[in-house]
């Protein structure tokens, strides 16, 4: 059988299985539109805005995968993958305020385009509408994704507040992408698992493939703003070195200078001084983008990603062979890929 390719790179053997996600992201696309419109023109084009910019549409991907070991055509399949993709838009305008992001998916930011405050109020726009679409979903929906919610705030604020004395900061930075990014792929597998009508047991074992699946993801994200350019990335390489976001990278450097105990190579000295100063500095950024480039830390941080898509890839094994199977655990070599 040909093979045939959906969103993410992904690669399947299966016609009607690419058909029905293919149809089942259509519809989402539909939704995504439908659910940012306003009255107020202006309101529509600032919803939209990210809307348009594209997207792997990697969590809407995900709900349809897993309502294969269901009834995938039933209703509340695409409304469920409208709410996960339009609670991590909202969260992407008000992650690009925080971070004072200039660029995001290609395209200048909402808050660069117009202000901070407009960013800021489009994102809760969005989390309006995603939960006027739940609510329709049922009680059980909505208590599924209040608690995602709350463990996405949770895991902003951690990374606000950063870790508390004492603490391993590699262990307080995986608590913090459970929280900002795993709840959101694990509500995508749980949301396509029940919305199907699957097995209990089939809805536990894609809402931890997801959960795995998420922290792969964010941490391919980290290595791709190191190692990627802006055409991969879709923002401006080294964005995060720049606005001081401790990524796994640069927390693994830190953690091996440490271990050095003042011995450590006038590589890594000078790569931590420039962290610690000003990377506004063009010159200064870039040459600590290049010298992360060829740390050590960077494969250190592959490794790690590489161990939570194997992870992830483990859950699936008590689930019956089919190629929804086979494409979820694709899914997992295709953010391997990303990590390059």
């Amino acid at each position: 059988m040909t093979t045939v390719v959906v969103p993410f790179g992904l690669s399947v053997r299966d016609e009607a299985l690419e058909a029905d996600i293919q149809a089942g992201l259509s519809a989402v696309e539909a939704g995504l539109l439908e659910a940012t419109k306003s009255d107020v023109p202006f309101i529509a084009e600032a919803a939209r805005h990210l809307v348009r910019a594209g997207g792997k549409r990697f969590r809407p991907l995900l709900v349809m995968l897993a309502a294969q070991f269901g009834d995938p055509h039933a209703p509340g399949i695409v409304p469920s993958a409208v709410v996960v993709e339009l609670t991590h838009l909202a969260t992407l305008y008000h992650d690009d305020v925080m971070d004072e992001a200039e660029v995001r998916r290609g395209v200048p930011s909402a808050n660069a385009r117009w202000d901070n405050s407009v960013a800021v109020l489009t994102g809760d726009f969005l989390f309006s509408k995603a939960s006027r679409i739940l609510a329709d979903l049922g009680p059980e929906a909505v208590r599924i994704q209040s608690e995602a919610f709350e463990r996405l705030v949770t895991g902003q604020i951690l990374e606000t507040i950063g870790p508390r004395e004492g603490r391993d900061p590699i262990e307080h930075y995986l608590d913090v992408i459970s929280g900002k990014a795993s709840s959101l792929t694990a509500v995508s597998g749980r949301f396509g698992a029940l919305m199907s009508g699957a097995d209990e047991t089939v809805v536990d074992i894609l809402t931890q493939y997801g959960e795995r699946l998420g922290t792969a993801f964010q941490l391919a994200d980290d290595i791709l703003d190191i190692a990627s350019d802006s055409h991969e990335s879709g923002k401006t390489p080294g964005t995060d070195l720049r606005e001081g976001v401790p990524t796994l990278p640069v927390l693994h450097l830190r953690s091996q200078v440490a271990k050095a105990n003042g011995s450590a190579s006038a590589d890594d000295q000078r790569l931590c001084e420039l962290l610690d100063g000003d990377l506004t500095d063009d010159g200064r950024h870039a040459e600590a983008l290049k010298l992360m480039r060829a740390h050590p830390a960077l494969e250190q941080a592959r490794k790690d990603t590489v161990r939570y898509a194997e992870e992830a890839r483990a859950t699936l094994a008590p689930l019956p062979h089919c190629s929804a199977k086979a494409a979820l655990a694709g899914l997992c070599e295709a953010v391997v890929h990303r990590a390059g």
